[in-house]
């Protein structure tokens, strides 16, 4: 006897479980309910349709229920709502715009019904002027709305993945933005030490964020809206794209009797099997478990999404496939930056009390050698046994296939050893004989063998100092351009002749720039029978952070405030728009204080008044050549940075 399978939702759970379940069985009946028009669109895709980056709105329809007819001989019902599910006599009932209202009957059910934007009870929520982005026609009046004349300025609530998305759109359409954050900062699944590098480069663009503040109310006013943040602050506005989250559109299912979890989401076992007999979940709607820590969670991502509507369809036609957990890959390009990660970020599993160890690198993208060489940083979690829980990455290029590699070896339960046996593939213009993953492996496996004791950040702000040496081995050059306050300067390459300035008796908390150099101080001193620490991605992890001294001023101007564009033309450097020059100096590819020996080099060979350019791809430049420039009484005419370039114009006094 054929089955008979009813599918309600499309996207990408639905549509997914459809064509598998067809390519499967060609005999079975299968039938896709859709409430709105569209059933299957690419939905991440939205955000770069309104900001124009896809110009063809057709190219965001992945399937139409024509398409879905002629290749997998579906029944799509569109404009059809399914209201109400019996599971004892195995029928649903539906809303039909076309039909009216009617029963089908089934075999299988495959639920599908995705997650629907956050709106609280807010004063004001209900403004026109507020939009909320979740499918096409959400889409088309976002956009519609954004070109009309008279719409200038856009405040964005939530930073995360949509949100951040969408102010970056909003902004290359023109618009002056703002993004506000309930939290203490943007974007969730990354820790604080890799998201402060996201704000910034926000920031670079012009883009206001407030953070730690929400919204306490809306008004409209006849030409704006009018934004009350909790703090008091007030804001207006064009228009508001409200960001928040999402939850689960599960409430047919509860009626019917179909267990769900604390948040709303569909309870289901590995096979995507509900509690009611021959219904099965997928997609957004649905609690999975973290295949990480193995905990009950609800991650909406389209990848999972779809193996789990293979999943359902393989268990339909008697496969016994089985869903292993969501390890939440995700990775999002922030104007010229990408952020990525995967698996667990430190926040949660300290939240679960799961022990676990932190190193971080910053290797380049590719041979150093070759033009274009730009700094990443890349985070690795790991526990005592070497097994990686997660991994976070960020930077202006290479980060994607990185991450992605290090998801592939979580996922295969890899450990840090299994990353320094990696065999990667190599050329100059791709990566570097050591891959910056095989990088992170030799760090890693450094620690848990004893070879190095590192602290994070945190952890080192943390320390108790008081019968300890903070000892910087950075060259003099780097050390006088900044250095963690309290530090003393041996440069490791001077390290053997001097290390009688050191006390036995007191432990060394050393760091250099991003933490190679700090490695080999670390292996000399302890080898002499001192006790060391060494600072985890050196002084340039510390840089970055909140302790940070260029990121305390940003944070102090987040509380309640709008770091708007003019705020940013400070904050960015002089930028007097220099084009002429009498000398140019390519740094690119020279890890510190490379480009700044160069610098001086080039500088030492100008007459006075003349003007040095300079195009370096080490991030740390940036700030390197102001501190520099001030210490040399040299005058930095221009600095500015460009998707991992840093362009500086000095002129020789």
């Amino acid at each position: 006897m054929n089955k008979k399978v009813i599918i309600v939702g499309g996207v990408a759970g639905g549509a997914s479980t459809a064509a598998r379940l067809r390519r499967l069985d060609e005999n079975a009946e299968i039938i896709m309910f859709e409430r709105d028009e569209y059933i299957s669109f690419a939905n991440c895709g939205l955000p770069y349709y309104i900001g124009e980056v896809i110009k063809d709105r057709d190219k965001l329809l992945v399937q139409t229920p024509e398409s879905m007819k002629a290749r997998f001989n579906i029944d799509v019902r569109n404009n059809s709502e399914v209201a109400y599910i019996d599971t004892v006599k195995k029928t649903v009932t539906v809303n039909s715009k076309a039909d009216g209202t009617y029963e089908e009957s089934y075999d299988y059910l495959v639920l599908s019904p995705g997650a629907k934007a956050i709106r609280p009870n807010i004063e004001g929520i209900n403004s026109k002027r507020i939009f909320t982005l979740r499918n096409i026609p959400d889409t088309d009046n976002i956009k519609a709305y954004v070109d009309k004349k008279g719409i200038n300025n856009a405040v964005v609530i939530g930073g995360g993945y949509v949100g951040v998305e969408m102010a970056e759109n909003l902004k290359e359409r023109g618009l002056h933005v703002t993004i506000v954050e309930a939290a203490p900062h943007i974007m969730a699944p990354f820790d604080t030490d890799i998201v402060l590098s996201v704000e910034k480069e926000i920031i670079d663009n012009g883009v206001g964020i407030i953070l730690n503040d929400g919204v306490k109310a809306f008004k409209d006013n006849e030409d704006s809206i009018e934004i009350t943040l909790n703090s008091g602050k007030k804001l207006n506005s064009d228009m508001i794209i409200l960001a928040i989250g999402v939850i689960p559109d599960t409430g047919f299912a509860r009626e019917a009797g179909i267990k769900t979890g604390a948040r709303g989401h569909i309870i289901v076992n590995d096979k995507m099997e509900t509690s009611a007999e021959g219904v099965f979940a997928v997609g957004d709607a649905v609690e999975v478990v973290d295949f990480i820590n193995k905990t009950n969670t609800a991650i909406p991502l389209a990848g999972p999404a779809n193996k789990q509507g293979r999943i359902a369809a393989d268990n339909i036609a008697g496969l016994e496939t089985t869903y292993k957990g969501t390890q939440g890959t995700s990775i999002i390009k922030v104007f010229g930056l990408t952020a990525a990660s995967t698996g667990n970020n430190e926040r949660t599993l300290t939240r679960l009390n799961i022990p676990h160890k932190v190193i971080f690198v910053h290797p380049a993208s590719h041979a150093s050698y070759y033009p274009a060489a730009l700094s990443m940083t890349l985070k690795l979690i790991f526990n005592d046994e070497g097994k990686i829980l997660g991994a976070q990455g960020v930077g202006y290029d290479g980060v994607d296939k990185r991450i992605d590699v290090l998801a592939t070896v979580i996922r295969l339960g890899g450990t840090v050893t299994d990353l320094t046996e990696l065999e990667l593939s190599y050329a100059p213009p791709f990566s570097s004989a050591k891959d910056p993953v095989n990088m992170a492996g030799f760090v890693a496996e450094n620690v848990l063998a004893g070879r190095m004791d590192v602290l994070t950040t945190d952890e080192f702000m943390a320390y108790d100092k008081e019968n300890a040496i903070v000892l910087d081995v950075r060259t003099e050059m780097e050390f006088d351009n900044g250095h963690i306050v309290g530090a003393i300067n041996i440069p490791v390459d001077s390290l053997r002749e001097r290390i009688g300035e050191l006390h036995k008796n007191k432990e060394i908390l050393e760091y250099c720039q991003v933490g190679l150099r700090g490695y080999v101080a670390a292996r000399i001193l302890e080898q002499k029978g001192f006790v060391v620490k060494n600072l985890t991605g050196g002084y340039k992890s510390f840089s970055i952070s909140d302790f940070g001294s260029n990121k305390v001023e940003k944070n102090e101007a987040s509380k309640g405030q709008v770091l708007d564009t003019d705020t940013q033309v400070i904050k960015n450097g002089v930028d007097k728009g220099v084009n002429n020059y009498d000398k140019s100096l390519d740094a690119c590819g020279l890890c510190c204080p490379g480009p700044l020996v160069q610098v001086k080099a080039s500088i030492d060979e100008l007459n006075s008044g003349q003007i040095l350019k300079v195009t370096a791809s080490e991030l740390g430049f940036y700030d390197d050549i102001k501190a520099w420039c001030n210490k040399t009484n040299n005058e930095l005419l221009d600095l500015r940075s460009e998707k991992g370039m840093v362009y500086a114009f000095i002129k020789k006094q």
